[in-house]
């Protein structure tokens, strides 16, 4: 019996079925103001085919009105749809497109250049896989692409296409290429990169944009667009423990309670063990319940009810964790932070900390230090101004369970947000927790504390000054210890 011919529901269905099985990629386009970010995502566009006809008629349109690039399309319109983008010339929000080719999907974030705005670039860089980082030939590195290139790898993106754009301005020349090149490499070895590919392009003329150009012959390495749908992208967050924040308690009826939300890492099966933080409560998942029906297995970015064997306590905020590998509990952490506001941090200010879905109390108790940006050294202060970076210590009201920033990005990083304005003003990445180690245990040895008293030839004893700042405790307590040092007294001094 002949197999029956396919119909259109089905190649429509085989190509929603292809569409499903590729890998998605997140990206950003960062740099300094005016190096072409949003030209280049137009031009990517543009050149794969990718535009409607009414798209490319609005663009003609649009560059007619708005237009910066003479009589050439002007690409960063399809991007730029703010009023004041197109009347500045410029890139303010944070703009998101979604393409797909044969290879692979594509979301990518358009954010801007100028200083003022890099809270918003952080915003888009916060759930990138990797970083288009855009500089002009004519100008080089400038400050703005090593701030940008410095919070991307603090934001814990991995992978950089640094574009060297506007080629065509140079002549297409190798030794400015080079020089660009080497000056990159040399600051941003540091940062920890995975792989850092650099690439001479002009978005505006589409060189080495689809395919390489016959402008540069002096350059060995890939287009932009085979590049990134080939890039290696390690799925690290299906080989992370499990991790699923509950957003809501699922309860329609008197027959079904389950606990919704989306898995950040790691997979869940029927029959896995799982422990409930900050709780400690633990119990085996029953069902994986979606709008489609029960799934054998969920994995991370997939948003999900569990049901559980036994009926414990869970609340939004709360965390469902692998048995085996739960996350930190501590109500006490260093972090990394980005301030993102006018008004200057701080310390010992109490602010709001939202992390996952769990919303504390928290006060930053010192600045350990600033990172400057052109340098990454690390320099003392006192406060954090808009858009400076700096190491941190939290106390929050309460506990919270986390994992550091560095093994998994949805539970490590957090927003501090004002309590008088509930505007967000800082964005932070938790490095440890300060809570003293739990394996540390007393033991009962011979050398007692009267022994040691004995063998000094005094008795211990602790003088704690209290006060003011600026009252003089310091200077007291130095006094005091250069007597006793004076009278052969053994003393430790802690300021």
């Amino acid at each position: 019996m002949a197999n029956a011919p396919l119909t259109a529901d089905d190649n429509v269905i085989d190509y929603l079925a292809a569409h499903e099985r590729k890998g998605l990629m997140r990206f950003i386009t960062c740099g300094s103001v005016d190096d072409g970010k949003s030209t280049l995502i137009g031009r990517l566009l543009y050149d794969s085919k990718l535009l409607y006809d009414d798209q490319l008629a609005a663009l003609e349109s649009d560059t007619k009105k708005h237009g910066t690039q003479g009589e050439k399309i002007d690409f960063a319109l399809l991007v730029d749809g703010l009023a004041a983008e197109r009347e500045q010339g410029i890139t303010i929000d944070v703009a998101y497109r979604f393409f797909s080719t044969e290879k692979r999907k594509f979301i990518v974030a358009d954010t801007p250049g100028h200083e003022q705005y890099t809270r918003n670039m952080a915003t888009g860089a916060s759930t990138a896989d990797l970083a288009i980082i855009l500089i002009d030939a004519r100008r080089g590195v400038l400050t703005q692409t090593r701030r940008h290139s410095y919070i991307a790898s603090l934001l814990g993106i991995r992978h950089v296409v640094v574009a060297v754009n506007k080629m065509d301005l140079v002549d297409y020349s190798e030794n400015t290429f080079r020089e660009i090149e080497s000056a990159y490499r040399a600051f941003a070895e540091p940062l920890g990169f995975q792989s850092t590919a650099i690439m001479p392009l002009s978005a505006l003329d589409g060189d080495n944009i689809l395919t390489k150009s016959p402008h540069t012959p002096w350059y060995n390495g890939a287009a932009l667009m085979p590049y990134l749908e080939t890039v290696n992208l390690s799925a690290a967050d299906e080989t992370q423990p499990l991790r699923m924040p509950v957003q809501w308690v699922n309860r329609p009826d008197l027959d079904f309670r389950g606990f919704s939300g989306t898995i950040a890492s790691g997979t869940v099966k029927p029959g896995d063990e799982i422990v409930v933080l900050p709780s400690a409560k633990r119990s085996r998942v029953a069902r994986i319940v979606t709008m489609d029906g029960d799934l054998d297995k969920a994995g991370a970015d997939m948003a999900v009810t569990l049901t559980l064997e036994d009926e414990i306590d869970i609340s939004r905020g709360d965390i469902i964790c692998a048995g085996k590998a739960p996350a930190e509990q501590t109500d006490q952490f260093a972090a990394h932070l980005l301030w993102m506001a006018e008004e200057k941090l701080f310390p010992g200010r109490q602010y709001l900390l939202k992390t996952a879905n769990r919303i504390v109390p928290a006060t930053i108790t010192e600045l350990k230090h600033k990172v400057n940006v052109n340098t990454l050294e690390h320099m003392s202060g006192k406060t954090l101004a808009l858009n400076e970076v700096g190491f941190c210590n939290f106390n929050l009201s309460q506990q919270i369970a986390f994992d550091p920033y560095t093994d998994n990005r949805r539970t490590g990083s957090f927003i501090v947000i004002d309590k008088r304005t509930n505007a967000t003003v800082g964005a932070g990445m938790i490095d440890f927790s300060l809570r003293r180690a739990q394996n540390v245990h007393w033991q009962d040895l011979d050398i007692s504390k009267t022994a040691r008293a004995n063998a000094k030839h005094q008795r211990p004893c602790v003088l704690w000054f209290t006060g003011l700042s600026g009252s003089g405790k310091s200077t007291v307590a130095n006094l005091v210890e250069k007597r006793l040092h004076d009278l052969g007294r053994h003393t430790y001094t802690l300021d």
